[in-house]
Formats: C-alpha cells, sequence, structure tokens
C-alpha cells in the first residue's frame, strides 16, 4: 500500500517549520532548558547541603531561613546560568556542525561535545581544554550510544 497523501504546506507553515528547525532556535530551546533544569539542580544540591546558609566567621551560630533560603537561591541561579550557557554552546555547535557535515549522527555531538568542553576547558589553559574536549566529546558519544 501507498502512503497517504498529505495536504501541501501553507507558505506560513514551511515558515514556522524553517524558524523551528534553525540554529538560533534549537540554541534559544536548549538555552531555557539549561537554565530551569540546571536552576533546579541548583535548589536540590543546596537544599541536601548541610553547609547552606552557615557563616564561616561564625560556624556555630544557626543560620535564619531567610539565609538559607538566600544561598540556596544564589546556587540555584549559579547553577541555572551555568547550565544554560553549556546547553546553547552545545546545541548551537551541534547544529552548525550538523548543518556542514550535512548527516546527522553521533559524530555531530561527539564534535560538538568536543568544541563545548574545549572551549569551557581552554580559560584555565590549552591542557584543561584539551581534557575538557576529551571528557565532553567521551561524555557525549556515551550518551549517543545510549540514547540511538
Amino acid at each position: 500500500m501507498g502512503a497517504l497523501p498529505s495536504p501541501r504546506k501553507t507558505q506560513e507553515e514551511k515558515m514556522i517549520e524553517r524558524g523551528m528547525e534553525s540554529c538560533a532556535f534549537k540554541s534559544l530551546i536548549a538555552c531555557v532548558g539549561g537554565f530551569v533544569l540546571g536552576g533546579a539542580f541548583g535548589v536540590f544540591t543546596a537544599g541536601i547541603d548541610s553547609n547552606v546558609g552557615l557563616d564561616p566567621k561564625d560556624p556555630l551560630r544557626t543560620p535564619t531561613a531567610r539565609e538559607v533560603l538566600r544561598d540556596m537561591g544564589q546556587r540555584g541561579m549559579s547553577y541555572a546560568k551555568n547550565f544554560a550557557i553549556v546547553g546553547a554552546m552545545f546545541s548551537c555547535t551541534e547544529c552548525i556542525i550538523e548543518s556542514h557535515r550535512g548527516k546527522s549522527d553521533w559524530k555531530n555531538a561527539v564534535y560538538s561535545g568536543c568544541v563545548t568542553g574545549g572551549a569551557i576547558g581552554f580559560r584555565a589553559g590549552l591542557k584543561a581544554g584539551v581534557l575538557g574536549c576529551g571528557g565532553f566529546a567521551a561524555f557525549s558519544a556515551a550518551i549517543e550510544y545510549y540514547l540511538r
């Protein structure tokens, strides 16, 4: 049996489809998703950290609820920003690499992981950049292997 005929797409549908497939849109979605996920992760880790809210000058004083919540919010925001940046960098580089190669396979994620990890690690020096590249590439390869 043949496939069912589908109605032709309107110009508006084609325009929206092109926009949603663009690297900028994919990066924006990854950035927002990373921000939300990072914020939740930061608040969670602050919630299980016994040192949240403690004053290093007076460690015996019990912190107030306001101090604990402030520290949790600060950690949540810090994680949110970091996850957003990493998500946007990875998504953008993967999309650009995929567009350049013209293929959608596991290698795109590995190359993107190397670029992202290398860029993040390079701030601490060449050795850290090389290790970041290798670490992110290996992690990306493992995730791609697991998901495909």
